[in-house]
């Protein structure tokens, strides 16, 4: 098995085009087709965590965080970042980091910070924009069926929690074919009717190329007839943090220890709250989410729990508890993320969870 094929399993659940205009995720650098001989998991590359892919003789290092981050105008060795390059190269280790597409994907990284706390009903929060796409395709009426599943198959008709979704209308398509054309039915400079149906259905917009494939291979027609509209729509399906249900009220104080033990913090930061609050309704994000907490009240949570904010944004003024974990301590659980997504197309593929060092740049005394 080659690295790219490890690359796409993680992608088919984390698209790179979900991934903030900011980031920088994808391969950081490396040759993806050369042989996977096993991967190292860690939310951030370091000097170590590159040793120990040598001493453990992995060509494959899966980051959350990436590596290269901001532009670089030279790789001298002089810091962190370039010595980390220079080492991969050195030694033909292949880095990748799913960063923000990870965290924007249905079952990404707040899903599964979510199922941990043991939420229900779990939803994104802020679905993401512009990200969809209408195909509207014209077919005759006997093949309809046949480029239906096809495109289906593809990526498109998901609507929420409803797949296979399409509107049909039957009509009739006219065409005349020229002298260098095979067509399918009709003769040669004649004028034809045919009886088609339009079909229409939308699409996430990094699934054009396949469900486009999948359009001209099953289409019957040499020129297929079809459009292709952006839509404005928000996509439920993608987005920033989640929002659930606890199975049953839990008093906020002991909610939030169990948030501080669940997450191994030393210390949870709050706003303040009365003690005889109860927790329900919860929204997360993992990192740095403060921008989201509009999103969480205007959603009725009780609780926003992310990983950075900045004192003003203690300022809820009742309306919500704020709960701050740590940047690390809210994204380190990402690596069992990667096992399981890489183990169920691939369960005997060797990864190893890094040892080597807590990456975690802050400090508790």
């Amino acid at each position: 098995m080659k690295i790219r094929d490890i690359i796409k399993v993680i992608e088919d659940v984390a698209p790179l085009s979900l991934q903030e205009d900011f980031d920088n995720a994808g391969v950081q650098i490396g040759n993806v087709e050369a042989e996977a001989t096993g991967a190292i998991l860690c939310l951030d590359i370091t000097e170590a965590v590159l040793d120990e892919a040598i001493e453990r003789k992995c060509n494959l290092v899966i980051s959350h965080h990436p590596l290269i981050f901001k532009p670089l105008k030279s790789i001298t060795g002089a810091t962190y970042i370039e010595r980390c390059l220079i080492k991969a190269c050195k030694h033909d280790i292949v880095i990748y980091s799913a960063h923000t597409n990870l965290d924007n994907a249905v079952g990404g990284v707040n899903f599964h910070l979510a199922r941990l706390l043991g939420l229900d009903d779990i939803r994104i929060l802020s679905p993401q924009k512009n990200r969809l796409l209408k195909l509207v395709v014209y077919v005759p009426q006997n093949h309809a069926e046949k480029v239906r599943e096809a495109i289906f198959s593809a990526g498109a008709g998901h609507i929420g929690n409803y797949d296979l979704c399409s509107f049909n209308i039957d009509g009739s398509g006219s065409f005349r074919a020229g002298e260098n054309t095979h067509p399918y039915c009709g003769r040669k400079g004649e004028i034809h009717i045919e009886k088609e149906t339009r079909i229409e259905t939308i699409l996430p917009a990094h699934c054009k190329n396949s469900v486009l494939q999948a359009l001209f291979k099953n289409h019957p027609y040499e020129e297929p007839a079809y459009d292709l509209y952006a839509l404005s729509n928000t996509w439920n399906s993608a987005g920033s943090g989640v929002v659930g249900c606890l199975p049953e009220e839990e008093n906020a104080r002991q909610f939030l220890l169990r948030v501080k033990a669940l997450f191994n913090v030393p210390s949870v930061k709050t706003s303040v709250f009365s003690e005889e609050k109860n927790i329900r309704k919860v929204a997360l994000c993992g990192g740095s989410g403060a921008f989201l907490i509009p999103d969480a009240i205007s959603v009725g949570a009780d609780v926003f729990i992310t990983g950075e904010a900045r004192y003003n944004d203690y300022y809820v003024e009742g309306k919500i508890i704020l709960a701050v974990i740590g940047h690390y301590e809210s994204e380190v659980v990402t690596t069992d993320l990667f096992k399981a997504i890489i183990s169920e197309k691939f369960p005997t593929f060797a990864q190893h969870f890094s040892n080597a060092i807590n990456s975690n740049p802050i400090n508790y005394i």
